[in-house]
């Protein structure tokens, strides 16, 4: 390193311990870049460039270098400092497995399901949300609901995103091919793109490509768009698990490569950030982390956009370190697992509470006490006269007494099926029950 060159040569064995001494992967707690780094205080008898000659030769000692390079063919690399080591152990043991899950989950196939729809279409939105839509969660999540055709292009983005989601859930193929990856973009960026017919494709080498810029000076310049077609095999074979020779890399590390692999090439006029971010979640769920399905990982990249793209920043100003990016996607989904629990422990509590109360109340028979039980951790259920009677042995007059009553009071609501009435909880059945709202 040049800073060694400064030094006097009679001085270089004592400086040479001291920059030793002081250089660890990761000081102190945190993988710092040197613009953060030059701010503190460098430690005693070392310059803070020093102290940053000491972590970088600390880190190429532990780096292993991956089948990504830029393109001038100069490798990516990676560290696994104790903060990633530590987040991808608390990603193994809650993400995938049998792992311990609030009792609505693990009781309950329909809440399982309106919860993984629940979260698809987060993710969409927020997905979406990122690359510039504008259409609001509630007004979306109506469209994705209600099934409606999307009014503009922000609708259709996020309607795409749903659709990839679940491309990818039902595919799901267990090797990734350049076709699969073509596929999910035509998706993700249907009638979206100023020329349709730039879905789906790679960009030509007639096609201007697209740098970042740091004040007068180029921070990333994707690579040609004659390499792409090669980059995009080199990825895919990447993605489900290079070569012997790679050595062992961790199925979430993995994951999260692939995501930057896909947004560093940039190899779509437009939709990059998209096609990666959904490529993360199917590496995920190839890998069985069936957690992952449930939460929404672009919600959280939304609240904070600047450092989402500062851990794509730092890895270029820091000569291909992929760390920084790496450590900031990890504690993202630590992030969003513990968000996932704690809702769910939280529904958990109020399904509780309601039941505590009407079990407390004299004016529901004890059928119909089992019924809102029911509807309150099911609401998605569905009953009839013939239904009631048979789950409780009783007459077909006694289950529509007890149907009607409930729908009377506002409880339950009523539709024709045919010749058959057909019973649903109301939306708001928590908050009736609770007495929250007003009985009409």
């Amino acid at each position: 390193m040049g800073i060694m060159r400064r030094i006097p040569a009679g001085d270089l064995p004592e400086k040479l311990l001291k920059i030793h001494k002081h250089g660890s992967v990761a000081p102190p707690g945190s993988y710092r870049h040197w613009d953060t780094l030059r701010h503190l205080t460098a430690p005693d008898g070392v310059t803070h460039e020093e102290w940053w000659a000491g972590i970088k030769l600390a880190r190429q000692a532990v780096a292993r270098q991956l089948a990504l390079a830029d393109a001038r063919g100069a490798p990516f690399t990676y560290c696994m400092p104790d903060a990633a080591q530590e987040l991808v152990h608390f990603i193994d043991q809650h993400a995938s497995g049998v792992i311990a899950m609030p009792e609505l989950m693990t009781a309950d196939e329909s809440a399982r399901h309106r919860f993984l729809v629940n979260s698809v279409i987060e993710e969409a939105i927020r997905s979406s949300q990122l690359e510039g839509a504008s259409t609001s969660r509630v007004v979306a999540k109506q469209m994705i609901r209600s099934g409606r055709t999307p009014r503009d292009r922000s609708e259709q983005m996020i309607l795409n995103n749903y659709r990839g989601m679940e491309f990818i859930r039902t595919e799901n193929p267990q090797a990734l091919t350049p076709d699969f990856v073509l596929t999910l973009h035509r998706i993700l960026t249907d009638e979206t793109l100023d020329d349709s017919a730039d879905a789906g494709r790679l960009q030509s080498a007639d096609e201007a490509r697209v740098a970042v810029w740091e004040g007068d000076r180029v921070v990333y310049s994707p690579p040609p768009a004659e390499q792409l077609e090669e980059r995009l095999l080199q990825m895919c074979h990447f993605a489900n698990g290079g070569d012997e020779t790679e050595g062992f890399l961790h199925p979430v590390v993995r994951s999260v490569l692939l995501h930057f692999w896909l947004a560093y090439d940039h190899p779509f006029v437009d939709g990059n950030g998209r096609t990666a971010r959904a490529l993360f979640y199917w590496s995920m769920k190839k890998h069985d982390y069936w957690m992952t399905e449930y939460l929404s990982i672009s919600r959280i990249f939304r609240e904070a956009p600047s450092q989402y793209g500062e851990a794509f920043l730092l890895t270029e100003l820091d000569e291909r370190d992929t760390t920084y990016f790496i450590l900031y996607h990890l504690a993202t989904i630590r992030r969003a697992i513990d968000e996932a629990r704690a809702y769910l422990q939280r529904k958990m509590q109020e399904v509780r509470e309601v039941e505590s109360v009407i079990r407390g109340r004299d004016d529901f028979n004890h059928r119909q006490l089992a019924l809102l039980s029911d509807a309150i951790r099911n609401p998605q259920a569905r009953y009839t006269f013939r239904s009631h009677s048979m789950s409780h042995k009783v007459t077909h007059q006694s289950a529509r007494t007890d149907l009607l009553s409930l729908m009377d009071r506002g409880f339950l609501r009523r539709r024709r099926v045919g010749r058959q009435h057909v019973f649903a909880p109301v939306r708001d059945l928590v908050e009736r029950l609770r007495g929250d709202v007003p009985r009409t």
